[in-house]
């Protein structure tokens, strides 16, 4: 199972890491390597086992999910690219995107969601995307808009982008794939590709949910 997907389960349900467990079995691209109860087993087993995505949950017993989520997110051994986390979590816990996505979180999803878009999810964060269960984004937008005001200023980091890409990054931070920007700017799929490497790299972004946070913190994006 070499190209195969490696998964770290984080729940302090058994039942949830029960039944991932069982269909990912099923799977020939995707391999649980380990299970973790709580947020520091979590931290521990993922630089242990080494697994390209932890799917974690954010209410845990000692460290939480964003805690362990932020651990992850910030350590890495030499050479090695940090796993990606994905927060499987309840729809009430959704105030809590935000500070998940902040601190490294790859993608949100709701535990009412199908375990075939879950799995899905997974190798979609795998292949170094991120993404945002479509029950919790507007509200995330909302939420998010209405707690923190309008920023005063541009941040210094989005300077040294150009004009073009300027258009992308607002783009992203409208929630529009990489097809419907290409459409949109009438330039081919690969082009918007190229753009959003750049965008990755100048604004050192991990990944698109942290391009889409850019976006509304520069005032790029704005509810309504």
């Amino acid at each position: 199972m070499s190209g195969s997907v490696r998964v770290l389960l984080a729940d302090d349900q058994q039942l949830i890491r029960t039944a991932l467990r069982m269909v990912m079995a099923d799977l020939d691209d995707m391999e649980v390597v380990g299970e973790a109860g709580t947020g520091a087993e979590a931290v521990r087993l993922t630089a242990q086992l080494a697994p390209d995505v932890v799917v974690m949950d954010l209410r845990m017993p000692g460290m939480d999910g964003i805690e362990a989520t932020r651990a992850i997110a910030e350590s890495s051994s030499a050479g090695a690219v940090p796993a990606r986390v994905l927060v499987l979590t309840t729809f009430d816990d959704d105030d809590h995107v935000y500070g998940a996505l902040r601190a490294g979180a790859s993608g949100f999803l709701v535990k009412d969601m199908a375990l075939d878009d879950i799995i899905g999810a997974v190798r979609v964060v795998a292949a170094g995307d991120a993404l945002i269960a479509p029950s919790v984004t507007r509200r995330l937008i909302r939420d998010f808009a209405s707690s923190r005001p309008e920023p005063a200023r541009i941040p210094r980091e989005l300077t040294r982008i150009t004009e073009r890409e300027r258009e992308v990054l607002t783009l992203v931070g409208s929630g529009l794939s990489n097809t419907e920007i290409a459409a949109e700017l009438c330039i081919s799929v690969a082009t918007a590709k190229t753009y959003l490497t750049r965008l990755f790299t100048k604004l050192d972004a991990r990944d698109r949910v942290q391009l889409v946070i850019l976006a509304y913190e520069a005032g790029l994006v704005s509810v309504g």
